[in-house]
């Protein structure tokens, strides 16, 4: 299972760090990713982390969003700095067990959190 914690409603500019705890397995065998979706929008990829620490972001986000995890913890991250009005979404994350030829497609994960609500104000 995975649960989210660390949105909120925050003013442009800001920074957050959100949380995905995980329980019922070990985060160090799992490919993990973060989604974000918008109201009347598509689910869409922001950033994934794979079981042997290689990250990737979409473009639109690369540079203000940084995964990581800690094995320790069973806690996967998404620092979001700079944020803007366009980052108002709730966020999701995600795990599969295993290597994918695409890790920014969300039907390549089969455990989701129930997400965590982000609000950036103008």
């Amino acid at each position: 299972q995975l649960a989210e914690s660390g949105g909120g409603l925050v003013q442009a500019g800001d920074s957050l760090r959100l949380s995905c705890a995980a329980s019922g397995g070990t985060l160090s065998v799992y490919a993990m990713a973060w989604f974000r979706q918008a109201p009347g929008k598509e689910r869409e990829f922001v950033a994934t982390i794979r079981r042997d620490g290689t990250t990737s972001y979409p473009n639109s986000v690369k540079g203000r969003f940084t995964i990581s995890k800690d094995n320790a913890r069973n806690t996967l991250y998404l620092q979001i700095n700079n944020l803007i009005p366009h980052d108002t979404a709730i966020y999701y994350c995600a795990a599969r067990w295993g290597d994918t030829a695409n890790y920014g497609d969300a039907g390549n994960y089969g455990t989701w959190g129930q997400g965590t609500q982000v609000t950036v104000s103008s």
